[in-house]
């Protein structure tokens, strides 16, 4: 990486905004974000994140396009790889006092491993992560454990949600709602791969997990503000249903004894685009 380069962008993340921005942004990677969510997301005007934005495309680290009427803002992640590299390896002289904080919480285990720990993290643990969690357990025959929270508290189990399910044939019994502290605590499972269903979850400002899990966003709209007769609720149920299963058994079949963690999280990436499911 040219040293210009990496000055005017560590320049451009100088400042607490621009980086607040890139930070979201990064949760929702490879996929983009309409600047109306950040904005929300981040209680910022929509002015001062246009100044953002703008400054931030211009270093390159994020890209634009337009879908339609409507433009989505997403990371760069070839650039921002090339930067974090150049910082650690370039700058740092890839010193391993410097290096080795990176790999000090990983899991002590390849992915050729056969039994992953997977959590999927919805705002309220009542529809779209329950599906998740029910369908990753009995499709991933035995070589998954399966965990699913919400971000927001006291929340229960959508009963169109629950009906789904059974008429799918899932065991429901052990179903509970929970909050993702639960899985934030010293002892908790440690994660190999974290993934959010909802846009909400994925914009909520969470501390790194433990053991640097393989991340990815499979946004799904919520299936809970569905309107209209119970008839057409429980269809926006259905639908939300099958989308996820898609994902998931296009995730169960990936060959994880022959990907690196690189491999992986590309492979994850893809079938976290919108264009997989549609």
């Amino acid at each position: 990486m040219e040293q210009n380069f990496a000055s005017h962008a560590f320049a451009t993340l100088g400042h607490s905004g621009r980086l607040a921005v890139l930070r979201l942004l990064m949760r929702f990677a490879p996929q983009g974000v309409r600047p109306t969510e950040v904005a929300q997301a981040l209680g910022l005007k929509q002015n001062t994140l246009s100044h953002y934005l703008s400054d931030l495309v211009a270093s390159d680290l994020v890209q634009v396009e337009r879908h339609g009427r409507s433009l989505f803002y997403s990371v760069n992640l070839e650039m921002t790889e090339g930067l974090i590299g150049y910082l650690a390896l370039d700058v740092g002289r890839a010193r391993p006092a410097f290096l080795s904080p990176l790999f000090a919480t990983r899991k002590d285990r390849s992915m050729q491993d056969t039994n992953f720990d997977v959590l999927f993290i919805c705002s309220g643990n009542s529809a779209r992560s329950v599906f998740a969690e029910a369908l990753l357990r009995d499709l991933g025959q035995g070589r998954f454990q399966a965990f699913s929270a919400g971000t927001r508290p006291n929340t229960e189990l959508n009963p169109f949600a629950l009906e789904v399910l059974k008429r799918n044939g899932h065991d429901v019994s052990d179903l509970r709602s929970k909050h993702v502290s639960e899985f934030q605590q010293p002892d908790s499972v440690v994660m190999d791969f974290v993934f959010t269903v909802c846009d909400t979850a994925a914009a909520e400002e969470c501390p790194p997990w433990q053991g640097q899990p393989i991340t990815g966003h499979w946004g799904q709209p919520d299936p809970v503000k569905a309107t209209g007769t119970e008839a057409e609720k429980a269809l926006v149920f259905a639908q939300t249903y099958a989308a996820l299963r898609r994902r998931i058994m296009a995730f169960v079949e990936l060959p994880f004894e022959s990907l690196s963690r690189i491999s992986l999280q590309s492979r994850v990436d893809e079938i976290s685009t919108d264009d997989f499911i549609s």
